[in-house]
């Protein structure tokens, strides 16, 4: 009996110790670092994936952070690239200036990208924008060209921040810029529904929620007056671009948005998920990987 009792300890032992080691093996597999902006921001960046794969840089949207991309940063099926996030300006565990004017100058998202990809030293990268991120990637291709990018995919992607693209919902955004913490948190709340047509897993939802909840209140306040450099960006760009949105997008107008991108640029491509909202990365995920593996194979081809 004894004996018995023993073996079941050494098997239990045996097992927190593999626990541990997976546990610390997938810890090492994500590289966390900060890198200075050149405004003296600080910017939060992770890595996973295949530190010598194709780099792909995904940059999450407004209340969002890193978190927002886990179905794709924990996919098997694009482990074989090299998975880089990062939380923009006044989001995640980054740098939250007082400032408006950090916020409403286009010209700072773009320097912090640009910043991104030289400290990370990532060759010829995807771009990946969702929602706000897309205006970050178009204000960076105006600063900055497309000569050091392979290509870039816009998802529920920000083209301008007009009444004819952006939907209207005067109360959250109001709610957003409220100074009462109720009112805040509530359309905090309510902002984050409004990104899915199919809402997530609670679990997954009260994650983001919190998330939300560490975005900086002066940037929710100044970035709907952000600048776009859109001729610049879009308009000047020769790289591969696709759009791709959710046809039951409650927060941007898909058709408006991509009749605008290609009207400024006629190479530009779209795709629509029909059963996603403002978020197909999450609410398809696996589809829309595969849509990402190939877009990414597809355009860094020799």
């Amino acid at each position: 009996m004894l004996h018995l009792i023993a073996l079941d300890a050494l098997r239990r032992l045996a097992l927190i110790s593999l626990l541990l080691i997976v546990s610390t093996t997938s810890w090492a597999e994500t590289k966390t670092y900060t890198i200075t902006a050149p405004d003296g921001v600080t910017i939060a960046v992770q890595e996973s994936g295949a530190p010598d794969g194709q780099p792909v840089i995904l940059i999450h949207g407004l209340l969002g952070s890193h978190l927002s991309w886990e179905a794709q940063v924990r996919s098997p099926a694009l482990q074989g690239y090299r998975l880089i996030t990062y939380d923009l300006r006044g989001h995640g565990v980054s740098g939250m200036p007082s400032s408006p004017e950090a916020y409403t100058d286009g010209r700072r998202w773009a320097d912090d990208l640009a910043a991104v990809i030289a400290a990370s030293n990532a060759h010829n990268p995807v771009l990946v924008g969702w929602s706000l991120g897309a205006a970050v990637i178009t204000n960076y291709l105006a600063a900055y060209g497309d000569g050091r990018i392979a290509g870039a995919l816009y998802v529920g992607g920000v083209i301008e921040l007009q009444p004819d693209q952006i939907v209207a919902h005067p109360a959250v955004y109001h709610g957003l810029s409220s100074a009462d913490l109720r009112t805040h948190l509530d359309a905090e709340r309510e902002f984050l529904a409004l990104c899915f047509q199919t809402q997530p897993d609670t679990v997954t939802f009260q994650r983001l929620l919190a998330n939300a909840a560490l975005a900086s209140p002066t940037m929710q306040d100044a970035v709907p007056s952000m600048t776009i450099a859109v001729a610049e960006g879009l308009g000047a760009t020769r790289k591969p671009m696709l759009l791709l949105y959710g046809t039951q997008d409650a927060l941007v107008h898909p058709e408006p948005s991509i009749a605008r991108a290609k009207a400024l640029n006629s190479n530009i491509r779209s795709i629509m998920y029909s059963q996603s909202g403002h978020a197909p990365f999450l609410e398809e995920a696996d589809r829309f990987n595969r849509d990402l593996s190939a877009f990414v194979d597809e355009v860094t081809q020799p």
